[in-house]
């Protein structure tokens, strides 16, 4: 463990520095824990890839103190076996204007766009840590043959649904929100309702599969 005063009120907690399941299994190992018996000081805690943001109360305690207390966590944390987490399947209507960036990204790897749809689709997904916006999952790990830098000029506006990839994650726009991550097609399915339990349709930990659907399918599923 590693620890990074990252305001006076928040501690980053460093628990690996390669993005990976084994790095990852020890941030959700530690956060289980925490969740099961949250200090009476804890404001906040946000799981990243490798790291744990944690807030705190600085009427209450101090950067030494909440060490301290995360690394007693550490210790008993009871191991998390990542096997076990639900698979969320996601239908995915390519190219087009559901994904105007899958003709680029084929081109820029000198692939054809049924064969990035065949790779981005071939693989489960992991959902390491939710961020940027309500529900939206940072999934890995990308097939190497497709990883793409994300959009010098961000988009102003890409479409709630859009399933996109950036480097080495994938993600899927939960809202309609400006974005830099290259579009390569859309799913028909909310990814987030305010008034669903739980409101998110990926949480942290969940194995994700991509399944290609046709435009008619995508209407089917009531995708507009």
């Amino acid at each position: 463990m590693r620890f990074c005063a990252a305001s006076d009120q928040s501690l980053l907690v460093y628990l690996g520095e390669e993005i990976g399941l084994p790095a990852h299994e020890r941030v959700l190992k530690l956060l289980r824990s925490i969740e099961e018996k949250p200090p009476v000081w804890l404001r906040n805690v946000q799981p990243a890839y490798c790291s744990l943001l944690v807030s705190f109360d600085g009427s209450r305690v101090d950067h030494a103190e909440v060490e301290a207390t995360l690394r007693k966590h550490e210790r008993r944390a009871k191991p998390v076996r990542t096997s076990k987490c639900k698979t969320v399947e996601i239908p995915v209507c390519y190219g087009d204007e559901f994904g105007p960036d899958l003709e680029e990204v084929a081109k820029i790897h000198g692939l054809t766009p049924d064969k990035v749809i065949q790779l981005h689709s071939s693989r489960a997904y992991y959902a390491y840590f939710l961020g940027f916006a309500p529900g939206f999952a940072y999934l890995g790990d990308l097939p190497e043959e497709i990883g793409t830098p994300r959009l010098e000029t961000p988009r102003r506006k890409v479409p709630a649904g859009s399933v996109a990839i950036a480097g080495t994650q994938a993600g899927i726009y939960p809202f309609s929100t400006p974005g830099g991550w290259r579009l390569l097609g859309r799913t028909p399915l909310p990814i987030f309702r305010a008034n669903r339990k739980p409101m998110q349709r990926i949480s942290i930990g969940d194995q994700v599969r991509f399944r290609p659907i046709s435009p008619k399918q995508y209407l089917t599923w009531g995708g507009k």
